[in-house]
């Protein structure tokens, strides 16, 4: 059973426009970055339900109490309807992530494009529905410039690319279309408590982590030195929060990055330290997905227009996971 990660900050204490009272839809919330998005609703004061069809998400992961869930998929046209009928805000996190789009694109496409379009279609009917939709810097590809600006040229590699991009350009197409008030937000590789390298489609930073904590070489695909922007959850569920609460932020699309620009070595040699262990890493062949060589994004649009930036550094999120993660591993040794 994976452990609750940590309450966090304080909701006092963010910039987040209250959500107390309000009725909150998080589609995918048994997930990793759904179940922290929960977690701070509820601290908010808001009314929360979670749709989820645990193909990867774990009901666990959620409190035990609080809020309502339902066991279903946004691909069902019918519950969909219902749930965002009952709600004013959806943060629309369920997805088919890039693993499992690249072996299976037809389910890639059905729940990814599919299950948003289900979304907007049923915001539309209810009226006066908030969208904020989770997309992925996956849209870039292999980017010409860096830092990589919400503008720049978008470079489609995978199936989930493309579904994830179709889903913003549907939210957009709504909010032209229709009026209806949708926002979208570009996550790079989020990490932090509560991704359990248990699960077979977690992140690099718990999949390292485990293997230092077992005293295994961690792997590394290819030679290490392509970088990406590691953001911690915290910061990653305050800018979805943000995109769901500001005037400024309808019909438009925000990176949810750092700035900064890290080697995959560099990430390992930090998780080393942290730990404190003595281990060498292996490398081995490239993977077959996410072959993206750079990846560093622009934060500057939502810093204009949000407000928000990030406030934990690679070193202290790190170090938050590791200590999350050694309480896991203690318990489960504890029976």
């Amino acid at each position: 059973m994976t452990s609750n990660p940590p309450e966090g900050q304080a909701a006092a204490a963010s910039g987040v426009r209250t959500l107390a009272g309000r009725r909150v839809l998080v589609t995918g919330g048994a997930g990793f970055v759904g179940c922290n998005l929960v977690r701070r609703l509820l601290r908010e004061g808001a009314q929360v339900t979670v749709l989820d069809d645990l193909f990867t998400g774990r009901r666990e992961n959620l409190p035990e109490s609080g809020f309502e869930f339902v066991h279903g998929s946004v691909c069902d046209p019918p519950v969909v309807e219902r749930l965002v009928g009952l709600s004013e805000v959806v943060i629309h996190a369920a997805a088919r992530n890039i693993v499992v789009s690249t072996r299976n694109p037809r389910e890639d496409y059905e729940t990814n494009i599919g299950g948003t379009l289900n979304v907007l279609l049923a915001a539309r009917a209810a009226g006066g529905r908030r969208i904020v939709y989770t997309s992925s810097t996956s849209v870039y590809g292999n980017p010409r410039y860096m830092p990589v600006n919400e503008d720049d040229h978008l470079s489609l590699l995978t199936p989930y690319a493309v579904s994830k991009l179709a889903g913003e350009n549907y939210c957009m197409a709504f909010y032209e279309s229709y009026g209806l008030t949708t926002a979208a937000v570009r996550y790079s590789n989020i990490f932090g408590p509560g991704q359990d390298p248990a699960n077979p489609y977690c992140g690099v930073v718990a999949k390292f982590a485990e293997a230092l904590f077992a005293g295994k070489p961690p792997v590394i695909h290819g030679d290490g030195n392509q970088t990406r922007d590691f953001t911690f959850i915290d910061d990653a569920v305050e800018a979805t929060l943000l995109a769901a609460t500001s005037e400024r932020a309808i019909g438009e699309v925000f990176n949810v990055g750092t700035g900064v620009e890290t080697r995959v070595n560099q990430l390992v040699e930090l998780l080393i330290r942290t730990i404190g262990v003595d281990v060498v890493p292996v490398h081995n062949d490239r993977r077959d997905v996410d072959n993206i060589r750079r990846r560093v994004v622009s934060i500057e649009k939502a810093r204009r227009a949000l407000r928000w930036v990030p406030e934990v550094t690679l070193e202290e999120g790190l170090r938050r996971t590791v200590e999350w993660q050694r309480g896991v591993l203690a318990r489960r040794a504890g029976g």
